[in-house]
C-alpha cells in the first residue's frame, strides 16, 4: 500500500495514499467538526463544517471529501477557522426550530452538541424556519423537515446504502427540502420502513414514532394481561443508553425491568426465532430434496419483505412462507400461552421491544398478522423507546438483579440468539438443517464461513455428502447485486447459484436496525456482534431443535413442522405491491 507524507498542524504523519484530511486528522488525535460525514456513506461536503486550510493556498478544503497531498501541512483550527465554523453553526441555527426541550433528540443531538462545543447563547441572525408539516403517514417513522440541516444523511442512506429511493433534495439553493420522492407522502413512496434514515439523522427530523403511551395504557388496565416479548439484537444494545459498552449483554436485567414496569409476562424473541427455524429449516429440506423452488430466501426482516414485495415480486416463490419470529411469538402469545393460562384472547396485550422500526409496520401488513383472530402483536417499541420509557419511570437499570423469561415461552438456545447479526439466521438455520437431513448434530456447531461483514458473503456446506451453497446480504444495495445474479442464472438456464440465502436489511443485521442507540457504526456493530455470539456460547443448548419447550409446542399444539396448523399459525404469504401508491 502506498503512503503519503504529510503535517497536521505542523506535526509530520504518514497516511495512506487515498486517506482523506478528516480521517488523516482523526488518526492524529485532530476532532474536526463535521455534521454531514458519516463512515457508512460516501463523503460530499454538504454542511462546510470541516473546512481546514492548506499551508500556502487560499484554498479552504472540505476536510470530509478531500484527500491527503503529499507534503502538505494542514491547518485544523485557528482563530479563522473557529470563526467560520460557528457562523456556519449560527446560520444552521437560525433555519432550525427551537423546540430542544421537546425534542426526541434532545441529550443526543449532534447540532445540539456543536451549538454547545462553540458556546453558542444566541443567534445572530433572524431566524426562518420554513413551514412544512410533518410527515405521519407511515406506523414506522415521522418525517419533520423543519428541523432538517440539509446534511443529506437520510437522503444518502436511502439512495446509496439501501437503495430504495424514497427520499431526495426538493428544490435549491434557500428553498432546498428533504421530502419523500415524487411529492408524495412516506407511505406512497417505495419507503420500506426501515428506520436507517433515522438512525442516520444527526437532529430530530427523521425518529421512530412513539408507542410507549400505548404499552402504559394496557398496563394501567386491570383487564389486560400485558406480554411483552425481547428481540436478540436488543440485549446487546440497550445498555448503551445507560453508560455500557456496545455489546455488553443485559438479557436478565432487561427482563426485571420490564416486570418493574408491571409487565404481566416476559417472553424472549429468541424463543420463536428456534421455531422460525424449525419451520424455515423444514421447509428449506423439503424444497431441496423433493425438486422445489431454489433457492429458499429468508423471510425475517419486513423491511426486506417489502423491498422484495416492490422491486422483486417475480422472486416471490423463491421466498420462504414462515413468519418472522416477532410475530410467531405474538400468535403463540395470544394462542398457545393464552390457553395455558385459561385467559381469553381478548384480554392479552401483546407488545414487542425491537431493534427495528419497520417492526412497527409489520403488526399490520396484512391479514396473515391477525392469525390468533385479534391483532397478535398489538404494539411494537423500538430499544430507543424502551430506554427512554425505563429512564422516565425512574428504573435504575444497572442495579436490577438478573432475572428469567417467562414459560413455556421464552426459553431459547444459541441458535436464536444469534439471529441478531448478519449471518445468523443462516447458522441457526444450518445447525438444524444438517440435523434434520442427517438425523446427526454437526460436531463443529458454529458455520464460521457464513460470519462476517462482507456485504455479500457466500459458502458451501457439505450435507450428507450434498455440497449446500448459500449466501448471505445484509444492506438493501447488497441484496439487489445478490437477486441479479439469481435472475442471470435463470434467465440463461443455469442451476440457481445457491441454495439458500438469509437477507437483512440493515448493514450488520439487526444489531443495527433503525430503532437501535444512535451512533451506529462499524466499531459499534462488531462489539454488538461479538455479544450476540457470546450469549450463543454461553447457552447449554445451541441448536434449535433441541430446545425442549419447541419439542413441547410441537406435540401439544403444533403437531409438527409445516403441518396444516403451523401454516394457518406461523406462515404468511406475499403480493406484489406498487412503488407508488399515488
Amino acid at each position: 500500500m502506498s503512503t503519503v507524507n504529510i503535517k497536521m498542524n505542523g506535526l509530520p504523519m504518514e497516511v495512506p495514499a487515498g486517506t482523506t484530511i478528516l480521517a488523516a486528522a482523526k488518526k492524529a488525535g485532530i476532532t474536526i467538526p463535521a455534521l454531514c460525514a458519516h463512515p457508512d456513506l460516501e463523503p460530499w461536503g454538504a454542511c462546510g463544517l470541516c473546512v481546514v486550510k492548506v499551508e500556502g493556498s487560499p484554498k479552504l478544503p472540505r476536510a470530509c471529501a478531500t484527500a491527503v497531498i503529499e507534503g502538505q501541512n494542514y491547518i485544523t483550527h485557528d482563530p479563522e477557522l473557529n470563526q467560520v465554523r460557528r457562523t456556519t453553526v449560527e446560520m444552521m441555527l437560525a433555519n432550525h426550530p427551537n423546540e430542544c426541550l421537546t425534542c426526541g433528540r434532545s441529550g443526543s443531538c449532534e447540532l445540539q452538541t456543536m451549538a454547545a462545543n462553540f458556546g453558542i447563547r444566541e443567534v445572530p441572525f433572524e431566524q426562518v424556519v420554513p413551514d412544512i408539516p410533518k410527515d405521519e403517514s407511515t406506523p414506522s417513522i415521522v418525517l419533520d423537515p423543519r428541523k432538517c440541516i440539509k446534511c443529506g444523511r437520510c437522503v444518502l442512506v436511502c439512495q446509496q446504502l439501501q437503495d430504495v429511493w424514497a427520499l431526495e433534495f426538493q428544490d435549491r439553493g434557500d428553498n432546498t427540502q428533504m421530502l419523500p420522492a415524487a411529492g408524495v407522502q412516506l407511505n406512497d413512496s417505495p419507503c420500506i420502513k426501515c428506520g436507517q434514515c433515522s438512525a442516520h439523522c444527526p437532529v430530530g427530523a427523521i425518529y421512530e414514532r412513539d408507542d410507549t403511551k400505548s404499552l402504559l395504557n394496557a398496563i394501567r388496565d386491570p383487564e389486560m394481561h400485558v406480554a411483552v416479548q425481547i428481540a436478540p439484537a436488543v440485549r446487546v444494545a440497550l445498555g448503551e443508553a445507560f453508560g455500557l459498552e456496545p455489546g455488553e449483554i443485559t438479557t436478565g436485567k432487561i427482563y426485571a425491568a420490564l416486570r418493574r414496569l408491571g409487565v404481566d409476562a416476559v417472553f424472549d424473541t429468541n424463543f420463536a426465532a428456534d421455531l422460525t427455524i424449525m419451520e424455515e429449516g423444514t421447509e428449506f429440506v423439503e424444497r431441496l430434496t423433493t425438486g422445489g423452488e431454489l433457492p429458499l430466501i429468508t423471510s425475517c426482516c419486513p423491511s426486506w419483505v417489502d423491498y422484495m414485495e416492490k422491486y422483486y415480486d417475480d422472486m416471490i416463490p423463491n421466498f420462504s412462507t414462515a413468519k418472522s419470529p416477532m410475530m410467531m411469538q405474538g400468535v403463540l402469545t395470544k394462542t398457545y400461552y393464552a390457553d395455558q393460562k385459561k385467559l381469553g384472547r381478548e384480554r392479552i396485550f401483546s407488545a414487542a421491544i425491537m431493534p427495528c422500526t419497520s417492526k412497527k409496520y409489520e403488526i399490520t401488513r396484512d391479514v396473515n398478522m391477525f392469525a390468533s383472530g385479534s391483532q397478535d402483536v398489538d404494539c411494537v417499541l423500538t430499544t430507543r423507546e424502551l430506554a427512554r420509557l425505563l429512564k422516565q419511570s425512574g428504573i435504575d437499570f444497572l442495579s436490577l438483579p438478573d432475572e428469567e423469561a417467562d414459560s413455556p415461552i421464552g426459553a431459547y438456545t444459541g441458535a436464536g440468539t444469534i439471529f441478531g447479526a448478519t449471518g445468523g439466521v443462516m447458522e441457526a438455520a444450518l445447525r438444524t438443517a444438517y440435523n434434520l437431513v442427517t438425523g446427526e448434530e454437526h460436531k463443529g456447531i458454529t458455520f464460521e464461513a457464513v460470519r462476517g461483514m462482507d456485504g455479500i458473503r457466500s459458502a458451501e456446506i457439505a450435507i450428507n455428502g450434498k455440497s449446500i451453497r448459500v449466501a448471505i446480504a445484509h444492506g438493501i444495495a447488497n441484496v439487489r447485486d445478490l437477486l441479479e445474479e439469481i435472475k442471470q442464472a435463470k434467465a440463461e438456464g443455469k442451476e440457481p447459484p445457491y441454495h439458500f440465502i438469509e437477507v437483512m436489511a440493515c448493514r450488520g443485521g439487526c444489531i443495527a436496525g433503525g430503532g437501535q442507540p444512535y451512533g451506529t457504526q462499524d466499531d459499534v456493530r462488531e462489539k454488538r456482534i461479538a455479544g450476540i455470539y457470546q450469549d450463543d456460547e454461553k447457552q447449554t443448548m445451541r441448536c434449535s431443535h433441541q430446545n425442549p419447550f419447541i419439542q413441547e409446542v410441537y406435540k401439544n399444539f403444533l403437531e409438527k413442522p409445516c403441518s396444516k396448523k403451523s401454516h394457518d399459525l406461523l406462515h404468511t404469504h406475499y403480493t406484489s405491491r406498487p412503488l407508488y401508491t399515488k
